[in-house]
């Protein structure tokens, strides 16, 4: 097999650093590692100790094998985690819990986190994004033209439905949620899936009507708002039901919009 020149770069450099290949965004390289991108096949190759990263026709990423078998290792400690911590509770799960149900060494375990609790954060950033990115595909899906107000309310209303449907997510999440935690969420995806919430807020802002002042401040308060109720309301139907609580809830959001609106754009 004959690989063109073009279509290939070599990094051997001792930090991680970025390259550029043909039209592709710049990649994050680890030492001794091997792009390739082949238009017209997909190749697959092993070399010991490199690692082999490439590109198929369609241009996607395609991971190489000891790549493939870290994301592996890494999920299913993640997703044993989030098992053992919805059923025994964060406190009272240990490492050990945790890698004896994922299999895995206890020295694997450091390889990707640094503690019960980084894991733990990691989890809920994840879990959020993932909310965060079935209300946005249903807001895109909608087709509807909706004002920056009704897209906000639109977006809580899918999460806290998304929620009421599955209580032990939203206990999770509710106990182990902190604003720097859940903004860590919306900027740094940790999985492929993810999505970066802080691009499409960004978007959103940019599309409203008039100047948002302290955008960061107005979605700290409805998360704070929305986290808060929905907990009570959905688990312990305090005061009310959440199909009771919504109305006043959705007030309150158009409110604190309202408060942060600024001048209209030109």
């Amino acid at each position: 097999m004959t690989i063109s020149h073009s279509f290939c770069r070599v990094a051997q450099n001792d930090q991680r650093s970025q390259v550029t290949i043909g039209h592709f965004a710049p990649l994050t390289l680890r030492r001794f590692c091997i792009i390739i991108d082949l238009r017209s096949t997909t190749v697959n190759l092993c070399i010991c100790g490199i690692q082999i990263v490439y590109y198929n026709k369609e241009g996607r990423v395609k991971m190489g094998k000891l790549d493939t078998n870290k994301k592996v290792k890494e999920d299913s400690l993640l997703n044993t985690a989030f098992s053992l911590f919805t059923t025994k509770g964060v406190s009272k799960t240990s490492i050990s819990d945790i890698v004896n149900n994922a299999g895995v060494a206890k020295g694997t375990f450091y390889l990707y986190f640094k503690d019960k609790y980084d894991i733990r954060n990691k989890l809920v950033s994840h879990k959020s994004s993932q909310l965060f990115r079935n209300a946005i595909e249903a807001l895109n899906a909608s087709g509807k033209k909706l004002t920056f107000n009704e897209r906000i309310i639109f977006i809580v209303d899918n999460i806290i439905n998304q929620l009421n449907e599955n209580k032990s997510l939203l206990t999770f999440i509710a106990k182990n949620l902190s604003w720097g935690v859940f903004k860590h969420a919306l900027t740094s995806p940790i999985k492929d899936d993810d999505i970066d919430f802080r691009n499409i807020y960004d978007a959103m802002l940019a599309d409203a009507p008039y100047n948002i002042v302290q955008p960061e401040v107005m979605i700290f308060m409805i998360v704070e708002l929305v986290s808060s109720t929905c907990y009570s309301s959905i688990l312990y139907n305090e005061p009310v039901d959440i199909g009771e609580l919504k109305p006043y809830l959705y007030i309150c959001i158009n409110n604190i919009i309202d408060t942060h609106a600024g001048t209209a754009k030109a």
